[in-house]
C-alpha cells in the first residue's frame, strides 16, 4: 500500500535545548525539553554550562532546525554572538528562541539580531510548541527555497 504525500506526516523537528555560560539552573529547560518531546518533536539536550562553540558544533552534528536557549541571568546577552556563530558556521537558516529571564528593556537587542521569538516565566506549553512549530515551518520553508 502506498502512502498519498497528504496523508504522509512530517516530522515534527529537530530540537536543541540548552544553556549557555555558567548558569547552572536547568530546571526551564527541561521542562522545555519535556513539552516539545512529547508534541513529538525530537530533542537534543545538553546539560549546562555550554560555550557559543560546543552549541555550534552540535547543531551542525545533529542537523537542527531550531535552538532553544534557556536563561535565567545576564547569559541572554551572548545569544546575539551564537547568532552570529551560526551564521559563521553557515547555519544561520536555523530558528533561536529564547526563554528565562530577559529584561524586557532588553529583548530588543535579542530579537533584532534575528532571536525568533523570547519566553518568559508563565510561558504555557501550548504557546512554546506552536511557535516552536512556525519557526521550524519557517525553517523548512527556507531550506526549501534554496535547495
Amino acid at each position: 500500500m502506498t502512502q498519498s504525500a497528504s496523508s504522509t506526516l512530517e516530522a515534527p523537528g529537530r530540537v536543541l535545548i540548552t544553556k549557555i555560560g555558567l548558569d547552572g539552573h536547568d530546571r526551564g529547560s527541561r521542562i522545555v525539553a519535556s513539552y516539545l518531546r512529547d508534541a513529538g518533536f525530537e530533542v537534543i539536550y545538553t546539560p549546562p554550562w555550554q560555550s557559543i562553540e560546543a552549541v555550534v558544533n552540535v547543531a551542525l552534528q545533529e542537523d537542527v532546525e531550531l535552538i532553544g536557549v534557556s536563561t535565567l541571568a545576564t547569559d541572554h546577552l551572548v545569544i546575539p554572538d551564537l547568532v552570529r556563530a551560526l551564521a559563521a558556521a553557515e547555519l544561520d537558516d536555523i530558528a533561536v528562541l529564547v526563554g528565562g529571564i530577559v529584561p524586557e528593556s532588553e529583548q530588543p537587542l535579542l530579537l533584532d539580531t534575528g532571536v525568533k521569538a523570547i519566553f518568559g516565566p508563565g510561558a504555557t506549553r501550548d504557546e512554546i510548541v506552536a511557535v516552536a512549530q512556525s519557526a521550524i515551518a519557517d525553517v523548512r520553508a527556507l531550506r526549501g527555497a534554496i535547495k
